[in-house]
């Protein structure tokens, strides 16, 4: 019998966690949708001194249209998933049965292949997105050229990276579980937590200039204003340095990269653009507080505890003939990896979406203690509200989603939570 004719029991909860997930987050984008719909026509008092009437209307629009966007997209996705999770994933490893008796570099390369195949329709959507939608609303400053270009290398170095990060993890498994075939997986969670850590540094250095060019902020008073808080906060960071991000969008941002000696502030171009002085200011000391509350080691604990977990759920399917089974595949390939990586990337996040709101919840604390350590920083609140009312106004950013898209999906709290938070502390 055909093997989309009859599903096994794990298929049938895949398909039934699927279905789920893609008519809540229908639900949710239609949802938030038609509030904001409602919403056009007569701008509610507690925004109006945020946006005047145009600029209300333009961020509403951009809002809807970015959703109905993100709805076809996940359409696509969820009619895709089907035929590829109960039909080309067991199909693949039929024809390439990677086994233990395969090379470690040819089982990590059907894999990665597949993985990246699986990618190229996200590119068309990618090509909408930033020259039909992004352009009808400004924000697009990119030239297709130098979108392709991105393209081109983003996709080399990730099939490299993806390729070699793959081949280790087969390696260590087959060189590790001879010793210790219980607890093979903990060693190697323990390599790639220490190459997550080395990326972090690696990140700015290396690969992030191939996309974009990093320069010292010039010498002058905003650089001084920006050292000076830099070390009155104990943030001593190394360098502050400006992204030209305006050459594929107008949107803004600042963050900061690194850990230890290594860190350093990123300030986008359009941020200095946009912003005073003093607002910049104000919006580094809101990345400096993440910093001094302790939000990175307990992002890192996290990440730690969650991939250790993910680590220990591999090792236990690894050798579970019934997940193989359940996935439509041949017993033969039982403590094969590929094909176990393949089924996880397809299903995890079915089990994982319903975390999400758990997850932002954290998220938007985290936001709101560094916009008070902000506030105590630079003696007031008033900086860091006029700086983020820009950001909203420059990015068009709606300041009044649907309570349930919020609680769900944001992981900053809204631009009137965090002013009304600011004023209140």
């Amino acid at each position: 019998m055909d093997r989309l004719e009859i599903m096994t029991d794990l298929q049938t909860i895949i398909v039934v966690l699927a279905i789920c997930q893609f008519l809540f987050e229908y639900f949710l984008k239609v949802l938030n949708e038609k509030h904001v719909a409602n919403l056009i026509e007569a701008q509610p008092e507690e925004s109006k001194s945020l946006m005047d009437d145009e600029t209300w209307k333009k961020a509403s629009n951009y809002s809807i249209s970015k959703s109905r966007f993100s709805r076809v997209e996940e359409i696509f996705g969820f009619v895709v998933f089907f035929p590829v999770f109960l039909y080309v994933l067991p199909s693949v490893f039929e024809i390439w049965p990677v086994t233990l008796l395969d090379s470690v570099w040819w089982g990590a390369f059907v894999a990665t292949a597949l993985l990246n195949v699986l990618q190229i329709p996200g590119l068309f959507f990618d090509w909408y997105n930033q020259f039909t939608l992004e352009e009808k609303f400004g924000f697009n400053k990119s030239t297709k050229k130098l979108w392709v270009t991105d393209k081109v290398k983003g996709i080399i170095l990730g099939f490299a990276l993806s390729y070699l990060l793959l081949a280790l993890l087969i390696w260590l498994y087959r060189t590790i579980s001879a010793a210790s075939p219980e607890y093979w997986w903990a060693a190697a969670f323990v390599v790639f937590f220490g190459i997550q850590l080395l990326m972090m540094v690696l990140y700015p250095k290396l690969i992030l200039p191939l996309f974009n060019k990093l320069t010292p902020l010039e010498d002058g008073e905003l650089k001084d204003r920006l050292m000076a808080l830099s070390d009155k906060t104990g943030f001593k960071a190394n360098t502050i340095e400006v992204i030209d991000g305006s050459k594929r969008s107008g949107h803004s941002n600042a963050y900061f990269t690194g850990f230890g000696r290594f860190r350093r502030i990123v300030l986008y171009d359009t941020l200095i653009k946009q912003m005073s002085i003093e607002e910049i200011e104000a919006v580094l000391a809101h990345e400096v507080g993440h910093y001094k509350m302790g939000h990175i080691p307990k992002r890192l604990v996290m990440s730690f505890a969650m991939g250790l977990a993910g680590f220990g759920l591999m090792g236990y399917l690894l050798e579970s003939a019934w997940f193989y089974k359940g996935l439509g595949l041949d017993v033969s390939l039982v403590s094969s990896l590929s094909p176990l990586i393949i089924g996880l990337s397809l299903t995890l996040g079915f089990f994982t979406y319903w975390l999400t709101p758990v997850s932002n919840l954290f998220s938007r604390k985290h936001e709101f203690e560094a916009d008070h350590f902000a506030k105590i920083a630079v003696g007031g609140e008033e900086p860091l509200i006029s700086a983020l009312r820009k950001l909203y106004v420059e990015n068009l950013s709606h300041p009044l989603p649907h309570p349930l898209m919020a609680g769900f999906h944001y992981s900053h709290p809204t631009l009137l939570e965090r002013e009304g938070a600011m004023r209140k502390n």
